[in-house]
């Protein structure tokens, strides 16, 4: 007989926020399937509240607790039996941060857990990320988001090295990334990849998805590194306007586009990567994971 649940993650980005409702259904002596359910996006850009003026503004708090009293009310539509609510980039520089937790657990009744950007990657690399990691490769994983890129290096089917840098999209279209950064992360994968004869790099998230999508491949296929210069000269030309036609891209996706490629390309230059792999997974992904996880260690006896 089947076990049936439904997990909810809830995704507090600098760019974006999402809800991933997921159907975990437990079979005797085969592996746990994980299916996506239901995901809502929400554009609450925090990162241009937070990385200009170093605050939440109230308008965003707001916003914030209209969307997770709207989150609340679908994980009870969909009857979900565990969730969690994580926040990133944004949310952990914000001054006023641990107020608007606060408010918004009084007013929704949806505790947050601010994590680092190592938490961060540990939880996404709980997904079935590990699936791609062959014993034989190595693998610069790469995940950019609208306030920060987290970074780890996978050799042998093992993280062998990680770090976060304060290079996002948003942070970018801000002009609030300064050079020392950049260099600081160049010099990073060059340090942990110049071993390797041959690393080819996983992309995760919203940015390089929209990518793979307009790319026309196959999952499972990958991008490679000419592609993604061609991609980006491409939009380069276009203005915002135009991507938003032309290109078919929501307006919060197209005027960051270009910062998120730029990063992709510079991390697959400096660890001489020829191809990306873009397996679609996420933060939300990895909450899910982990709730799972969590609840069958509950269930092991303890001495």
């Amino acid at each position: 007989m089947l076990k049936i649940e439904k997990y909810g993650a809830i995704d507090i980005g600098s760019n974006a926020i999402r809800l991933l409702i997921a159907t975990v259904i437990e079979q005797k002596d085969k592996p746990t399937i994980f299916k996506k359910t239901s995901l809502v996006r929400v554009p609450i850009r925090l990162g241009e509240d937070v990385f200009l003026d170093g605050n939440i503004t109230l308008r965003n708090a707001s916003r914030l607790i209209d969307a997770m009293n709207a989150f609340q009310l679908l994980m009870n539509t969909h009857g979900i039996t565990r969730y969690k609510a994580c926040a990133t980039s944004a949310m952990r520089e914000a001054a006023n941060s641990e107020e608007v937790v606060d408010i918004i657990e009084e007013k929704t009744g949806i505790k947050i857990h601010i994590i680092d950007g190592e938490a961060e990657a540990a939880i996404i690399a709980s997904t079935h990320l590990k699936s791609l990691l062959q014993n034989d490769r190595v693998f610069l994983y790469v995940d950019v988001g609208g306030g920060s890129t987290e970074l780890s290096v996978f050799e042998n089917g093992e993280k062998i090295a990680s770090h976060s840098f304060a290079i996002g999209t948003v942070r970018l279209l801000n002009g609030r990334v300064h050079d020392d950064i950049w260099i600081e992360m160049k010099d990073w994968i060059q340090k942990q990849t110049k071993t390797f004869k041959k690393i080819d790099v996983i992309g995760s998230g919203g940015n390089i998805n929209r990518i793979f999508k307009h790319s026309g491949k196959k999952m499972g296929s990958p991008l490679s590194y000419f592609y993604l210069v061609s991609f980006y000269e491409l939009v380069k030309s276009y203005s915002n306007d135009e991507r938003i036609i032309e290109l078919d891209m929501n307006p919060d996706r197209a005027d960051v586009i270009e910062s998120a490629t730029r990063i992709y390309l510079s991390a697959m230059k400096w660890s001489r990567a020829k191809s990306m792999y873009v397996p679609k997974i996420g933060l939300s992904d990895g909450i899910i994971k982990s709730l799972y996880n969590d609840k069958n260690a509950e269930n092991i006896p303890q001495d």
